[in-house]
């Protein structure tokens, strides 16, 4: 088939690649346009359009996808079909017009479950038990297309990290699926029942919040890793909690206010419960085991985290 590719973070590389492999016709790559990278002025090309690259397939990186000018250029291409994984842009009715099967979308949960920004991360917050991937034809709403492939994976205690990398692969090989034989894969319509929206997260949601319970504190630390990252402040310095277990999980430990280390071992108090973290990472310094930091920065019984 005749195919565009739109995509930018890693999350979107495998199904590039299984498109690629697939030996379809990818007529062209968009991308987001080089963002200048976190340290420095120096701009940094998206991990799909390094891959594209690598793989000698021609990049596009428009900063709307609004003008005319841009539509007609993508109408120009004359698809088939254009194959969307968290592209990062809107993409207005004349390009999900124009090519003469529509646009299918990678999508990383159950739809209509935890439609829009932060699939992943919600299902974490929100205790899910299972989450999974929708390949979803396209229209103007907000992931609200009818449905042609759905699979489900447990959560279990995966990391963000981890469960996105799960999800891009699954995907991958589900959009390579539907391509072989789009007819055996119709379009689905979306149930009006059990929609929820999953909100672009804002990093001052990280901060870990001891006045839950800890097993909500310890799904604050598998959501929010690798980014931004789960953390508390002590004396005014930043440290990340990337790993952590729930001990007392339905009991409120005597005498311990929330917040407060119960150990020498940074186990904090919750409401209800506590967690130990198992592993850190102050500002500026690579991440290491929650033993190894005490070692060289104690944390005594009774200190108060903010």
């Amino acid at each position: 088939m005749r195919i565009a590719f739109m995509g930018t973070p890693p999350f979107a590389v495998p199904t590039l690649a299984a498109l690629h492999a697939a030996g379809h016709d990818i007529a062209a790559v968009y991308t987001q346009p080089p963002r200048p990278a976190q340290r420095g002025k120096k701009l940094q090309k998206s991990p799909v359009q390094l891959w594209a690259e690598e793989h000698g397939l021609p990049v596009r990186t428009p900063r709307s996808l609004k003008t005319e000018e841009a539509q007609a250029e993508f109408a120009a291409l004359d698809l088939d079909v254009a194959v969307v994984a968290a592209y990062g842009l809107i993409l207005p009715s004349p390009i999900l017009e124009a090519p003469r099967e529509g646009c299918l979308n990678v999508h990383g949960s159950v739809l209509p479950r935890w439609r829009g920004a932060a699939p992943v991360q919600r299902a974490i917050l929100a205790g899910d038990t299972e989450t999974g991937v929708t390949i979803m034809q396209m229209d103007v709403g907000l992931d609200t297309g009818a449905m042609r492939l759905v699979e489900t994976t447990p959560i279990a205690g995966k990391t963000a990290g981890l469960l996105t990398d799960e999800l891009a692969e699954m995907g991958a090989l589900m959009m390579a699926k539907v391509l072989s034989d789009l007819h055996a894969f119709p379009p689905d319509p979306q149930p009006d029942a059990g929609v929820t929206y999953a909100a672009k997260i804002d990093k001052s949601e990280a901060r870990l919040d001891f006045l839950t319970s800890a097993v909500q504190v310890e799904r604050q630390v598998r959501a929010f890793n690798p980014v931004p990252g789960a953390f508390f402040e002590l004396e005014g310095e930043r440290y990340k909690i990337l790993g952590a277990k729930v001990v007392h999980p339905a009991e409120t430990v005597a005498g311990a206010a929330p917040g407060v280390t119960l150990d020498d071992a940074l186990t904090i108090a919750c409401n209800p419960g506590a967690i130990r973290a198992t592993r850190v990472q102050r500002a500026g310094k690579p991440a290491m085991d929650a033993g190894e930091l005490l070692r060289g920065r104690p944390v005594p019984t009774g200190t108060r985290l903010a």
